[in-house]
């Protein structure tokens, strides 16, 4: 069965070309970006795939990593609004949000409500140390995330579009946090893990430091230009064969499934949802278009599997005792589950 069908070859042409200039931004990207952070190339391309998708994502790194460096410096390339918001114990939902206050007319003396918008309101939001802060303050990113929206009293504000948040989160310090519940983490697309660097990036970190200039990174990208690259990234085309294969593999992660591997009945609580299968979908579209390809590969799917899959798997006590962390079971169920037989 063809991938396309009823399409031109002017269609096609003009597509090639779309994703040319894809390709193109990216590279213009990832170069800037280069000026200020060294390695972590894997984790800029899942931003990229993230922002090319109009999703969020959450970095989670052990301290001195470039968590934060990494999301200025990706603000900086998008001539967008930026907000970094610090979050810590005694901060507030309308410290994030926005409140309504008492202005006063000094002409008139009439006292009226007035919305002032919080740091939500921004094109892209970095939420640091997003465990820092209680549940009832990190649920103040939900209805954002999600509905690209605020509720405050009886009024609804939009976000301005496009609209993206970065969350950074300390993955071995428990003191005075609040571990992010599974609603919230289901919101962000991408669960990136940020590594040490290898020995050769981190003597060239250590080079770069001791030079001590400033880099000023030039915008790449405006708002329109991050409009049609998502368009581009919702035209890639996805084959039933891959389909197969997203619905295979999001569904062996659920014990209850009774094709699901025995390792999964014997480790996990609870398995991913049908959002993880759609976020599979529009990760692996973003890699095809970022790569100047039509359509999705199975191996897209595979690439983008541990970010999207390791916040989504629910592993009990057994899995704990065996040293059996999502992301060993996300590997084990790659090398399980197989791609769907051709017909």
């Amino acid at each position: 069965m063809p991938l396309v069908e009823s399409v031109t070859m002017e269609d096609k042409k003009a597509f090639a070309e779309e994703l040319a200039h894809f390709q193109d931004a990216r590279e213009r990207m990832t170069h800037e970006l280069g000026k200020v952070i060294i390695g972590q190339r894997a984790v800029v391309d899942q931003m990229f795939g993230a922002l090319f998708s109009g999703s969020h994502c959450l970095l989670v790194g052990v301290p001195g990593l470039a968590k934060t460096t990494i999301v200025k410096a990706l603000s900086e390339v998008l001539a967008l609004s930026f907000k970094r918001i610090q979050f810590t114990p005694d901060l507030m939902p309308s410290d994030i949000t926005g409140t309504n206050v008492i202005d006063e007319d000094p002409k008139t003396g009439r006292r009226d409500f007035k919305f002032l918008p919080g740091p939500i309101f921004a094109n892209v939001v970095l939420a640091d140390e997003i465990n820092r802060t209680p549940p009832k303050t990190q649920a103040a990113l939900l209805e954002a995330m999600q509905e690209r929206q605020v509720s405050i009293g009886n009024t609804t504000y939009p976000l301005p579009s496009p609209f993206f948040v970065i969350a950074t989160q300390n993955p071995i310090e428990q003191e005075g946090t609040y571990p992010l519940p599974e609603a919230q983490q289901d919101r962000f697309m991408f669960n990136i893990f940020v590594d040490y660097p290898s020995p050769e990036e981190e003597s060239e970190i250590y080079r770069f430091a001791t030079v001590g200039k400033a880099v000023k990174l030039k915008p790449v990208l405006s708002a329109d230009d991050i409009f049609r690259l998502q368009d581009v990234v919702d035209r890639i085309v996805v084959s039933d064969y891959v389909l197969q294969y997203v619905t295979d593999l999001v569904r062996s992660t659920r014990p209850e499934n009774p094709k699901a591997p025995k390792f999964i009945k014997d480790y996990v609580d609870w398995g991913a949802g049908p959002r993880a299968g759609l976020y599979l979908l529009k990760g692996a579209k973003a890699l095809a278009a970022m790569d100047a390809r039509v359509n999705v590969a199975c191996e897209d799917i595979r690439a983008v599997a541990v970010p999207v899959l390791r916040h989504r798997i629910g592993t009990n006590f057994q899995a704990e005792s065996s040293g059996v962390d999502p992301v060993k079971i996300v590997e084990m169920l790659l090398k399980e589950v197989r791609e769907p037989r051709l017909t």
